[in-house]
């Protein structure tokens, strides 16, 4: 049953909650204290799994500290003094598919810790947001709502016939995945670029490894980014990037905003270099609002929203409780991460 402790807490001291079902391993929920009511909904989850699993509960380094010594599992960011603490711990789950570069600290990727993430909660959401906007270049909306704001009635704005279109997906793990089988059913022609993918599915005309990039992008419509940050995509899109790419093309990244360098990507879009560009994650964010990019021509941004949608939390819960189960039978874990590279 899900306990809690009969004092009080200290106003400073969030309450501790405690899942008692037998002899099964420690985990440790270690979340914002703005997600409690989330991290309860986690903990009755674990619990109904019947498996002897304690949890204990913590929204501050202080509560955290206390209990991380003794706990198998973890799940949250842990720095570096804390998990200098955790001495029996064996896995920790990451309550991102992409967390701040941060999470994987030196002393984590040394370790034998094993670390899951909650990639594919995503896809869909993320995919649809990527086809809007493709949709909306192909369509000519970026111009349009420009003369919109003009008064200008005014017609003419470029289109894009997508069954006669191509596009080149930049990362193609579930949500490039799942972006490239929707542009196929709009007819359009693609291609992927992905280190570890091995074979295409048939919606796929190609599959380029990443020293084929430039190669890749350089004759598509559409270069759609939904690659991870890895300390090999830091920066990958950059002026060379970009002058590989049609003039005609538009840039799509839905990725991690530390992939694309933003002055290059104003320069090409003020110099013609390329047709357009949306964007829903920054080099650095906020964006800042005298940043030369909010009125770059053909620019769209979006305020790193493209994941919002419904179910996001149950789907979450979903992932660590079946890695909890599968954790407690000796079983191997789901959505394991490379440390080193971060995905």
């Amino acid at each position: 049953m899900v306990t809690q402790s009969n004092q009080p807490p200290h106003q400073d001291e969030p309450a501790r909650v405690a899942v008692s079902a037998g002899n099964g391993f420690e985990l440790l929920l270690y979340h914002a204290p703005n997600e409690s009511e989330f991290a309860q909904a986690m903990a009755r989850a674990v619990q109904a799994l019947g498996l002897g699993i304690r949890v204990h509960l913590a929204s501050d380094v202080s509560a955290a500290s206390a209990v991380i010594d003794r706990v198998e599992a973890a799940y949250g960011h842990v720095p570096p003094d804390l998990f200098a603490q955790a001495s029996r711990l064996r896995w920790l789950a990451c309550p991102q598919a992409g967390p701040d570069p941060r999470f994987f600290h030196q002393a984590l990727i040394d370790s034998a810790v094993t670390v899951t993430n909650v990639r594919g909660i995503y896809n869909d959401h993320i995919s649809a947001h990527i086809m809007a906007f493709v949709l909306a270049f192909s369509r000519g909306l970026p111009t349009y709502w420009s003369r919109q704001q003009q008064r200008t009635w005014q017609s003419g704005a470029r289109t894009i016939y997508l069954p006669e279109a191509s596009a080149a997906i930049v990362g193609f793990g579930g949500i490039g995945a799942e972006t490239a089988r929707r542009c196929a059913d709009f007819g359009m022609r693609v291609v992927a670029v992905d280190p570890r993918v091995e074979s295409k599915p048939d919606f796929v005309d190609r599959l380029y490894r990443p020293d084929q990039l430039l190669a890749a992008v350089a004759d598509v419509d559409f270069v759609i980014v939904a690659a991870p940050e890895t300390p090999a995509t830091r920066g990958l899109c950059d002026s060379e990037f970009f002058v590989a790419m049609h003039k005609d093309a538009y840039f799509i990244n839905i990725g991690r905003g530390a992939i694309v360098k933003l002055d290059a990507l104003n320069q090409a879009l003020r110099a013609g270099q390329i047709a357009g560009a949306a964007l829903d994650v920054f080099e650095v964010e906020p964006l800042p609002t005298d940043y030369p990019l909010w009125d770059a021509p053909g620019m769209l941004i979006t305020p790193h929203v493209a994941t919002v949608g419904p179910g996001l939390q149950k789907r979450r819960i979903s992932v660590l409780s079946d890695n909890c189960r599968r954790f407690a039978l000796g079983q191997p874990l789901n959505n394991v991460v490379d440390k080193l590279n971060w995905f």
